[in-house]
């Protein structure tokens, strides 16, 4: 089967296509035909090692991947596709059904593989069918900005009523946490650039505030909840963080996606999908690139300015 491989660590160049060995699945998992997956900023921290070594996570990151070179050759956290066959011991699924899916299950649980043709997976993980309304590419464009969105604002006790603001909010998690937000009763400002601002009010954002503007502080209320949304390596973070936290009311809470990576749940993957076929969440695609131009994906996505997710489309010759 097609696979995007890699030996070292580096920049996107160190991806290649190759040839590699079609898993077979065991007695408890199911065989998975890709149709779609994406390139995350987490993809492109792993395949640069971009945490430093002596950071807590840079450390947890070498022992888990590897430090002087990835243990595992196969990128790719996320993905949507079709099962072709299973295990002995599958009950919940069947062949033929329909799926979308994360490696993920704790920060010291990735899988990855989902640069490919195909994937084993237990049924017992982060498998569920896709929702019945979307496409493969835009199944999956849920789950990574999903989880990371729904986990921090539950992680921030987000109420009905409340007023929470979302800085960063036109990338991967932004886009959904907007949406997610809205969903819980919240009454939602979004910041982001000058180019995002009609599609974060799109998404239903009651307010939006450029950054790019010199005075937008000036536009920052008082938040029961702020979520940043922006990776720790984006510039100016620092002090945009001091910024927004002056913005917390006197019981607001502040919480920041640098604050470690949360554990995924298939119950969390539902409650996705379930908000996907009520009309409340809506993926947001900013390209699609065939699995062939995966390297020239990465380089969009470490530019730091891609709308929602980056899709990789995987096309089966037979």
């Amino acid at each position: 089967m097609k696979a995007i491989v890699y030996s070292e660590y580096g920049p996107p160049e160190v991806l290649q296509l190759k040839e590699v060995e079609k898993p077979t699945p065991k007695d408890n998992e199911i065989l998975i035909k890709i149709f779609a997956t994406t390139v995350t900023s987490s993809d492109c921290i792993v395949r640069a090692f971009k945490l430093p070594r002596w950071h807590p996570m840079g450390f947890m990151m070498g022992i888990m991947l590897g430090f002087s070179k990835p243990k595992r050759s196969i990128l790719g956290m996320i993905l949507a596709g079709e099962i072709a066959s299973v295990g002995s011991e599958v009950k919940r699924l069947k062949v033929g059904d329909q799926v979308f899916a994360s490696t993920v299950g704790s920060p010291l649980k990735i899988r990855f593989g989902a640069y490919a043709e195909y994937i084993c997976l237990p049924e017992d993980g982060n498998v569920a069918l896709k929702p019945t309304n979307l496409s493969y590419e835009e199944a999956a464009a849920i789950p990574y900005g999903g989880w990371l969105a729904l986990h921090y604002l539950k992680k921030g006790n987000i109420q009905n009523g409340q007023k929470v603001l979302i800085y960063g909010a036109s990338g991967a998690i932004g886009t959904t946490a907007v949406q997610i937000a809205k969903s819980f009763g919240a009454e939602v400002t979004g910041i982001c650039s000058t180019t995002n601002l009609e599609m974060v009010e799109t998404l239903g954002s009651d307010k939006v505030i450029d950054y790019t503007e010199k005075d937008f502080t000036q536009k920052l209320e008082n938040y029961n909840l702020i979520l940043d949304a922006v990776p720790f390596y984006m510039a100016n973070k620092k002090s945009i963080k001091s910024l927004c936290k002056k913005a917390l009311s006197s019981n607001g809470k502040y919480v920041s996606i640098d604050d470690g990576s949360p554990k995924q749940s298939y119950e969390d993957l539902v409650f996705l999908k379930e908000l996907v076929e009520s009309g409340k969440l809506k993926p947001v695609i900013d390209r699609r690139y065939p699995i062939e131009q995966i390297v020239e994906a990465h380089r969009y996505v470490d530019k730091g300015h891609k709308k929602g997710n980056v899709v990789i489309t995987v096309q089966h010759n037979t």
